[in-house]
């Protein structure tokens, strides 16, 4: 049985801790402890999910871990991250894996050292609306793929005080787009500016990705009254519409509309089964430090491009 632990336990670090929580009601891991700087709101997930709090991660760290989700502020992935590393637990970081390039290739290069597992945390990877179209892709339903546009907007959320909405939302659609036109990106664009974000970086964006087989668009905010998170794919032989929240996918072509039969999943239980699952066979995860690190990159470039109005080339 896998020891598992979480470092983090705000707003979304509680709901790793809740899932870690569920598996090992079914025997499946045993949660070891959760850690937050916040010492109350530790103690208050620990005792919700039966489990110890820690106010220091590097307590937990000596507990002797099969597995950690690290769910704290992006800048301080790579040290936390590295801790963990370092005393061989595989680490799932959350999305973004780092704050800079430097600090993403150190945690990936330290874990390949290590020999432990190093998963990324983009959710939408597991949405099974998500997973659908792209078995739909792969057997050519939509002919080839033209363009993909993401349209993630919403409020702002109060949580958010260290990056601006391309690091925090933009970076789920680059990652999911990159995975359904199968390659890389290889040209950025963005335009962005500032409403509402307290810290002065961007709050709104449009992003426009090159790829050698087409062209994806994410339009991103933190200005509008309602949530959405939808992603249209338009092919050769038909169009495609995802509704993240709803899990759901409509097919359209010149002579039919199907909607896809999917059975709805948490996609954060499917993310960390998933990297338990490596953890324990040793198989590489569907998010890797790789595919982390080219999100990022991409989202730092977008923000580059919108600060200096000119088309970015991704070279890794």
């Amino acid at each position: 049985m896998l020891r598992v632990g979480v470092v983090g336990v705000g707003m979304m670090g509680q709901h790793h801790a809740r899932v870690y929580s569920e598996l090992a009601k079914e025997g499946k891991v045993e949660l070891v402890g959760v850690a937050d700087a916040n010492f109350e709101r530790a103690k208050e997930i620990a005792k919700k999910f039966g489990t110890i709090p820690y106010a220091d991660y590097r307590e937990l760290a000596k507990e002797d871990l099969d597995a950690v989700s690290i769910v704290v502020p992006t800048s301080l992935h790579k040290d936390v991250a590295l801790e963990f590393i370092n005393t061989g637990t595989s680490v799932l970081v959350e999305k973004p894996i780092a704050d800079t390039i430097e600090n993403a290739k150190a945690i990936i290069e330290a874990a390949e050292k290590a020999g432990v597992t190093l998963m990324v945390g983009h959710i939408e990877r597991f949405n099974p609306a998500v997973l659908r179209l792209k078995k739909e892709l792969e057997r050519n339903l939509l002919g080839k793929v033209v363009t993909i546009t993401a349209k993630r907007v919403g409020p702002m959320a109060s949580r958010i005080r260290d990056v601006g909405i391309i690091i925090d939302l933009g970076v789920h659609d680059i990652d999911v787009i990159s995975y359904l036109f199968g390659e890389p990106v290889k040209t950025v664009y963005a335009r962005a500016g500032n409403v509402v974000h307290p810290a002065g970086v961007e709050d709104h964006a449009l992003i426009t990705l090159g790829f050698e087989g087409g062209t994806g668009i994410v339009e991103t905010n933190w200005l509008t009254p309602h949530k959405t998170r939808t992603l249209t794919v338009v092919g050769t032989e038909g169009i495609a519409q995802v509704d993240y929240i709803e899990q759901s996918l409509i097919v359209y072509n010149h002579k039919w509309v199907r909607r896809a039969k999917i059975e709805k999943r948490e996609p954060l239980r499917n993310e960390i089964e998933h990297f338990l699952e490596c953890v324990e066979t040793g198989k590489k995860p569907i998010v890797d430090g790789n595919a982390g690190l080219h999100a990022l990159h991409v989202a730092l470039l977008a923000q580059e491009s919108a600060r200096t109005g000119k088309v970015m080339e991704v070279k890794e």
